[in-house]
């Protein structure tokens, strides 16, 4: 289960910050970046949590939560500059359902994003395994597995591995791959990447997985 998170924030810079944590973190992202009629973009969207801004153009987000809430029960986190306890008071009064100061703490932001889609999705299990051709990748142990023989892949060449399925039929950009890396502390520049690349195939082939992954000259690689 892929979660899909809205951004309601007018602030070019914080909104662009906050898709790629979100994204790095397996979210699925949407923004809002025209403030009319919000409340019937929420809808139209249909995400699983928003993250919103109190100060906004025209309508401030105390009032979007509300006429949002009139609609639908989507979680909703404040994300504001003001911190005080009647502003913290006014956002869960009118249906907020948690509150956060910025510049936010990202541990923080993320723990408490993880508790709310938790709390509100308890239905939802977290996905251990992500299959593609038959060929089934084990989050949590690391393993590739192919009909009845298995792989066991290190951290970086599963995180990839893993990128590229989740972008399977598509071609992805070196540069992509690079920062989705870097962006999870662990950066790798592109000749790394190659070296990586190559380490994947040649595990992938000794459990019978040939060709899986294309490259696309001057592009990227592509499964």
């Amino acid at each position: 289960m892929k979660y899909k998170i809205l951004i309601i924030e007018d602030e070019q810079e914080i909104r662009e910050e906050l898709e790629i944590l979100l994204k790095n973190a397996g979210y699925e992202v949407e923004k809002i970046t025209k403030f009319e009629n919000v409340a019937n973009q929420v809808i139209e969207i249909k995400p699983h949590l928003i993250l919103l801004d109190v100060n906004l153009p025209g309508k401030n987000g105390y009032e979007i939560c509300t006429k949002i809430r009139a609609e639908i029960e989507t979680p909703i986190i404040f994300v504001t500059s003001k911190n005080s306890a009647l502003d913290e008071l006014n956002g869960l009064t009118v249906g907020g359902d948690d509150y956060i100061e910025k510049p936010y703490n990202i541990p923080v932001l993320l723990t408490r994003i993880s508790k709310i889609l938790k709390r509100a999705y308890p239905e939802q299990k977290e996905q251990n395994e992500i299959e593609y051709k038959g060929i089934k990748l084990e989050i949590l142990s690391g393993l590739v597995k192919y009909q009845d023989k298995e792989i066991e892949l290190t951290r970086n060449e599963f995180k990839i591995l893993y990128y590229l399925f989740q972008n399977a039929g598509k071609i992805v950009q070196r540069l992509d791959i690079v920062e989705y890396m870097w962006d999870n502390q662990m950066y790798i520049d592109d000749n790394t990447l190659s070296v990586n690349i190559t380490r994947i195939r040649e595990k992938l082939a000794e459990i019978g997985i040939e060709n899986l992954i294309e490259t696309k000259r001057g592009q990227g690689y592509k499964i």
